[in-house]
């Protein structure tokens, strides 16, 4: 990992080649945990697509409805290899275009190598959502006790 001096934020990446489902779950996740454990201006949140889709999946935004999240005004975008570097943690869902040796040996890049929702039916991207929930909880758990 980047050494940090105490008034660098971390910065993390959730991407994948659309930035249309499972980076958009992931990053509101990790928003969520951000502000719950008093993190804000600790912990930069970042996320893009390769390759962005138009809108995030329909499906996302209807099964993040129903956990309490509003994905219906986001935009995927895409992510430049500049902005990958600066981060300390990139988190790939596993469908990724990106050559990972691209981002260099001080970022810890992470495949998390999950199913891709769109498409699928809601029973089954409510088990990719909360999937992605635990994996981002465990990902600020990790870091949350780094001093």
């Amino acid at each position: 990992m980047t050494e940090h001096s105490d008034t660098d934020p971390i910065r993390i990446a959730f991407m994948c080649v659309q930035n249309a489902g499972r980076s958009q779950m992931s990053t509101a996740f990790a928003e969520r945990e951000r502000e719950r454990r008093g993190l804000e201006g600790l912990i930069e949140i970042l996320t893009g697509g390769t390759h962005p889709a138009d809108h995030v999946h329909d499906e996302v935004v209807d099964v993040m409805d129903e956990a309490g999240f509003d994905l219906s005004d986001r935009t995927p975008r895409e992510i430049t290899l500049d902005e990958l570097r600066s981060c300390d943690y990139v988190a790939t869902m596993g469908c990724s275009t990106l050559d990972v040796s691209e981002v260099g040996e001080d970022v810890d890049v992470r495949d998390w190598a999950l199913e891709d929702p769109d498409g699928e039916d809601l029973d089954q991207v409510r088990e990719i959502r909360d999937e992605i929930e635990q994996r981002v909880i465990s990902l600020f758990d990790e870091f949350s006790t780094v001093e």
